[in-house]
């Protein structure tokens, strides 16, 4: 009787998973008709197979009492934990995700590059994105070339890194598509959105720029300076940086883009409350294109 009952639920836990040639055959002859379909199956099956054997292990550490332990139950315990493992896989963010990614690598190797970023790629796939997101486009590397000397010099004179300077004059331009311009059209040469306060003599250009209010953003109007070249801008810059009490703390953590860009935002720099995971990322693709084009 036991044999009959162990048969039987086998069977049934067989739609569950491809453990019997049948089901095996029936997912080869699915990939045939929806090769995609049929390889997030089979990961999902890998996941499930890799769950049952978790759970087997963890029933086998699990001391037993002895009263009520027999065939029957260990039957009933080793299908309940195939069906906890059906259940279990093929979730969301599972692993059957990873699964069928690195399956996917296998089949179609192009796929690799088509790995979004920040995905749960395997490490190979991860290295391809990012060699790919490194190659500088024309407009990044047009805008590094440009001031990469002044930069270069302003960093010799300041110790502020060149990268750093551009990378913040890149991300405040949106890589010089946006920038600050005076009622005429023409440039400020301001690529650092520095505002025009009450000790500022020069020029003055009024553009409508989007500020925080609260973790709110709202559109005001506001008074930049405005310079007759980007080198006097950088060097302005700089000085702002380096001399005013405000930003002793950046000064102090040039080390690495990250606790730079941290030290700006938590001095006022911007009121954007994410200034510095956006400020951060551009140094970074900066400091790639700036290898690229060494």
């Amino acid at each position: 009787m036991v044999a009959e009952v162990r048969f039987t639920l086998q069977a049934d836990a067989a739609r569950g998973l491809a453990a019997d040639t049948r089901s095996l055959d029936a997912l080869k002859a699915a990939a045939g008709r929806d090769p995609k379909a049929a390889l997030k199956e089979t990961a999902r099956q890998f996941e499930a197979l890799f769950m049952r054997e978790l759970l087997k292990s963890m029933r086998e550490a699990t001391m037993k009492s002895g009263l009520m332990d027999n065939e029957g139950s260990d039957l009933g315990m080793d299908l309940l934990d195939e069906q906890w493992a059906v259940n279990m896989s093929g979730l969301p963010g599972g692993l059957s995700d990873m699964i069928e990614r690195q399956l996917q690598q296998q089949i179609d190797p192009a796929a690799r590059s088509r790995v979004a970023p920040g995905s749960d790629a395997p490490l190979a796939s991860a290295q391809t994105a990012s060699a790919a997101a490194a190659r500088p486009s024309a407009a990044q590397a047009a805008f590094v070339e440009r001031h990469r000397a002044v930069a270069q010099q302003v960093q010799q004179e300041t110790g502020i890194p060149a990268a750093f300077m551009i990378g913040q004059a890149a991300h405040e331009t949106g890589w010089g598509r946006s920038e600050i311009r005076m009622p005429d059209g023409s440039p400020s040469h301001n690529l650092f959105g520095i505002k025009a306060d009450a000790s500022w003599r020069g020029k003055v250009a009024e553009v409508v720029t989007t500020e925080y209010v609260d973790g709110q953003p709202r559109k005001m109007v506001q008074r930049f300076r405005a310079y007759d070249s980007y080198a006097e801008a950088f060097r302005d810059y700089a000085r702002l940086i380096t001399r005013s009490p405000r930003y002793q703390a950046v000064v102090r953590n040039l080390h690495s883009p990250q606790a730079f860009a941290q030290q700006l935002q938590l001095a006022g720099y911007a009121t954007d409350p994410q200034y510095a995971a956006k400020l951060s990322r551009v140094i970074n693709t900066t400091l790639q294109l700036k290898r690229a084009l060494a």
